[in-house]
């Protein structure tokens, strides 16, 4: 078999332009750091790098959303915690007043402290967030929770709306609280002898208005409603604890996914520095073999022979 010159040099070139493309191919990799640097390197490892990309994305964004609903449930749990340290005040007070010993003059002293802690109560339920959102009015953040209407009246302005937030991919929670959760209403028993759904903070009026008029029915009475109302507040209290363990444990698990992904990552797309390095050096090694050979074959001829 015969075997041209230009078949000769074709050949020579071709493995050499094999061998420099591996090279800059294996210097591409510890420049970038990447094992992969376009698809066509690896089209089922570059699948799988996009894939795992999005997944952590979404595990970030995951934990993202859940630190910005524990930061409103952080407030929530103060407001409401504080509100509850009130109210223990307010049923000690409602207590000892509710004692036949005390007189007229000793109840609207207590009155006095009554109508502070009532305020407190309604600085509470309408605590604002730092971009001045008021937290328990459902999804009217812009307006206060609890406001008077045009009859003077204390009222419920909120709405009961609630808004979800994904946290997982089969996972959500509730990322507000309506006012009447933890300032809720109470059923009392009217003159007719039907239940009656009297406010929160109408209890605290009727029971200012019991101490002023020196009432001890409606005082004693104002002893059970104040303990339902600290039941409420207590039983939001610890809804408000379960949503943020439930938080708390879910941060940990995208946490730990994010971990776990990344190092998957970083096997199928970093590059071994050690192998590649190695690999370099052998590529450069082949590319000199291969091109002082070509030098040398270049320069035979005919003439050589025959000498």
């Amino acid at each position: 078999m015969q075997m041209s010159t230009n078949l000769k040099f074709d050949r020579a070139i071709a493995q050499m332009g094999i061998t420099q493309d591996r090279l800059a191919k294996t210097q591409m990799q510890l420049t970038t750091t990447k094992k992969i640097n376009q698809a066509s390197d690896a089209p089922d490892q570059s699948a799988q790098i996009t894939r795992l990309k999005s997944a952590i994305t979404r595990q970030e964004n995951y934990v993202s959303t859940i630190n910005q609903i524990k930061d409103k449930m952080s407030q929530q749990e103060t407001a409401v915690d504080n509100a509850s340290t009130v109210l223990i005040r307010l049923k000690e007070l409602t207590v000892q007043a509710g004692n036949d010993t005390y007189g007229a003059n000793d109840r609207k002293s207590i009155d006095i402290e009554i109508r502070q802690l009532r305020d407190q109560l309604l600085s509470l339920a309408n605590t604002q967030d730092i971009d001045g959102n008021y937290i328990f009015s459902g999804t009217r953040v812009g307006k206060a929770a609890f406001d008077t209407d045009e009859n003077g009246k204390l009222v419920y302005t909120g709405d009961q709306t609630v808004s979800v937030a994904g946290i997982a991919d089969q996972s959500s929670v509730d990322t507000n609280r309506a006012g009447t959760r933890p300032f809720d209403k109470m059923i009392r028993m009217g003159n007719d002898g039907k239940p009656v759904a009297v406010g929160f903070f109408q209890v605290i009026d009727d029971l200012s208005a019991a101490l002023q008029s020196n009432n001890g029915v409606n005082i004693r009475r104002a002893v059970g409603e104040v303990e339902t109302l600290q039941q409420g507040l207590s039983d939001s209290l610890a809804s408000i604890g379960a949503s943020v363990n439930k938080l708390d444990n879910q941060i940990d698990l995208a946490e730990e996914n994010m971990l776990r992904m990344k190092s998957t990552l970083s096997q199928s797309e970093d590059t071994d520095y050690a192998e590649a390095i190695t690999k370099m050096n052998k590529d450069m090694l082949a590319l000199e073999a291969a091109q002082s050979s070509f030098a040398k074959i270049s320069q035979l001829n005919l003439f050589d022979y025959i000498r």
